[in-house]
Order: C-alpha cells, then sequence, then structure tokens
C-alpha cells in the first residue's frame, strides 16, 4: 500500500522535501492551495475573482512540491480545477507533474493536449513562467503555447 500526502496548503509546499521523505507520492490539491494561497474563498461572488490559479506565487508552490518530490524519488500528482485546465496544461508537463487527476469529461481533451506538447518547450515556458511576476503574464504565455499545440481544443 503506498501511503501520500495531499499538499493543499502554502506551508505543506515550502516544507514538500521534509513531507516527500516520508511519503511515496505528493498530491497536490490545486483548489485549496490556490484558495490558501491568495487568501480568498472561491466560493464567495465578492471575492471569487481574486481566485487565480495562474498566480505566480501558486505556480512556485507547485513547482517546489514536484521538485521535492523528484529529489526523493517519489511521483507527483495534480488534483482540482487546475489538472483539468487546458491553458494551464503546457505548465504541468513542463513541471514534469507524473500525474494528473481529471475528471471523465476532461480525460479525453487533457489526453490529447498532453500528447500534442513539445517537453522541452514546455519546459522553456515554465522557466520563463517562474519569471513572472503578474497573473495575467503567466495565463498570457500558457495561454500562447496551449493555441499552438491544440486550438481546437480550446473554446
Amino acid at each position: 500500500i503506498q501511503i501520500g500526502a495531499m499538499i493543499e496548503i502554502p506551508s505543506a509546499a515550502v516544507m514538500a522535501d521534509a513531507i516527500a521523505a516520508e511519503v511515496n507520492f505528493l498530491s497536490i490539491g490545486t483548489n485549496d492551495l490556490v484558495q490558501y494561497t491568495m487568501a480568498v474563498d472561491r466560493i464567495n461572488e465578492r471575492v471569487a475573482n481574486c481566485y487565480q490559479p495562474a498566480n505566480p506565487a501558486v505556480i512556485r508552490l507547485m513547482k517546489m512540491t514536484v521538485d521535492a518530490a523528484h529529489r526523493n524519488d517519489i511521483w507527483a500528482g495534480v488534483c482540482g480545477e487546475v489538472a483539468g485546465d487546458l491553458l494551464l496544461t503546457p505548465l504541468m508537463v513542463g513541471m514534469e507533474v507524473d500525474e494528473l487527476s481529471v475528471g471523465v469529461n476532461q480525460l479525453l481533451p487533457i489526453r490529447r493536449a498532453v500528447s500534442r506538447l513539445d517537453t522541452k518547450k514546455c519546459r522553456e515556458l515554465v522557466d520563463a513562467v517562474l519569471q513572472c511576476s503578474q497573473t495575467f503574464e503567466v495565463e498570457a504565455l500558457c495561454s500562447e503555447m496551449a493555441r499552438a499545440a491544440y486550438p481546437e481544443l480550446l473554446k
């Protein structure tokens, strides 16, 4: 039986190396990670616009977690809305996420998107995104790559 840890709060992402040493895998729960990183309730209509999955802080926490898993020779997965977001799929490939947990309706589009992406270009995208300081910059870079690789999957 494999034992894993959910990384859903910023402090867990910061401590991912220590956590990874004790488990068989890490799974990044993006819905909560975004909510707690951005200090916003995504269900509250008054502040839902502040819920930003592509915020550079969120992306950096995710990258830290995936890197920690790989340094400890375990796999890292992503679940939640980010896992099924076609615009962010190039980032998941570039970060070398080992598993995306998506709903049944997202399975085929995400699979097709992953198959059309160039891993080297996706790694370069991650390097560029890690230099961004604004969400709109991350979104623009990701959108450009996604639209070039699989425009028919994007609405």
